[in-house]
């Protein structure tokens, strides 16, 4: 799956093995590898040395084979293509079930079906073309999830042909929901999974006798790395997203934006935000309102943040003299490592 541009987040672990007092040896297990277009890093305590490398390999190829929009042989592939007997999966509706919650709840900003338009501004994979308004006003009318509907068979129906899906923004999110799942089925109760950046942390490092601890890269930062926080964790996801190191210089400002797409109009528009973190019960949830929040206005983004309930987040913006401000909700701000 194509990967958006994040945030690279990554635990600060030990590889020593400690006793608590009641002298129980942990043991750090781990699987690291690459997926979705991106790597990943999985780390699960338990009393035994554990290899779960090929659960893990399945919940990707599963995942993928939904809603993989670079695998043609997969559902979301083959809907998109035109495919109208594509019975669609349990996790296809969560993730759709999700995608429409978020959308109305950010008021339409984050759409799945806005990728035509990313591709045709030359943001995406896809063929850029040249737009004016009459273009935009086109491709516009193939972009909104109340143009697609689930039949009582499980099939998608689409207003018409050009609509294309895309998860991509909350896709990574979910498979990362969905390893959490089945570590807990193997009746793991600490570990932390990290994909591409994105991250669920359950229970604790045990090893370290402490909470899971992770770190966000400076945005300011564009060769190398350096950490801008680090938080602790604990049974929750976290979830970025920043357009950072892709972005223009206003000819007659001198004002520095970051190019993203309105789905409501069509059109680009300038934005001062430069990243958006956010923590959320699941790392899909989090992962469609760090997208959201890189699109909306930045007070609608901040006044959502302060009025939903199950969301924490941190925003890093630009004001007008082009100085870097940080908003950071109280929740967010009770995690960060003192």
């Amino acid at each position: 799956m194509r990967s958006k541009r994040t945030f690279l987040l990554f635990p600060i672990l030990s590889i020593l093995l400690v006793s608590c007092q009641q002298q129980e040896q942990w043991i750090k297990n781990s699987n690291i590898g690459e997926a979705l277009g991106t790597s990943y890093s999985i780390i699960y305590l338990a009393m035994d040395s554990l290899d779960l490398k090929q659960g893990i390999d399945s919940v990707f190829q599963v995942v993928n084979a939904s809603m993989s929009t670079y695998i043609p042989s997969s559902d979301i592939s083959r809907i998109n293509s035109g495919d109208t007997t594509v019975v669609v999966d349990a996790m296809f509706m969560e993730v759709l079930a999700i995608s429409r919650e978020v959308n109305k709840e950010t008021n339409g900003y984050f759409d799945p079906t806005v990728g035509i338009l990313v591709n045709a501004w030359g943001f995406g994979p896809g063929v850029e073309r040249s737009m004016d308004s009459a273009t935009v006003e086109t491709l516009r009318s193939f972009v909104g999830l109340d143009k697609i509907r689930v039949t009582e068979d499980f099939r998608i129906k689409k207003e018409a042909a050009e609509i294309q899906i895309d998860f991509n923004a909350i896709a990574k999110g979910y498979a990362i929901d969905r390893l959490a799942a089945f570590l807990d089925e193997q009746d793991l109760q600490n570990y932390l999974v990290e994909v591409g950046g994105e991250i669920v942390a359950k229970g604790e490092n045990k090893i370290k006798s402490q909470e899971w601890v992770v770190g966000i890269d400076d945005p300011q930062i564009t060769l190398g790395r350096q950490l801008k926080i680090t938080l602790n964790l604990k049974d929750e996801a976290l979830a970025s997203s920043g357009n950072y190191r892709k972005f223009r210089i206003d000819s007659l400002t001198g004002q520095k934006y970051v190019h993203t797409i309105d789905p409501k109009t069509g059109f680009t528009k300038n934005s001062n935000v430069l990243a958006a973190s956010v923590l959320a019960p699941s790392c899909a949830v989090a992962d469609a309102y760090a997208t959201a929040f890189m699109a909306m206005d930045l007070e609608d983004s901040i006044a959502l943040l302060n009025t939903n309930e199950i969301l924490e987040g941190y925003l890093i913006y630009l004001d007008a003299e082009g100085n870097v401000i940080e908003f950071m909700t109280p929740g967010f701000s009770d995690r960060v490592s003192r």
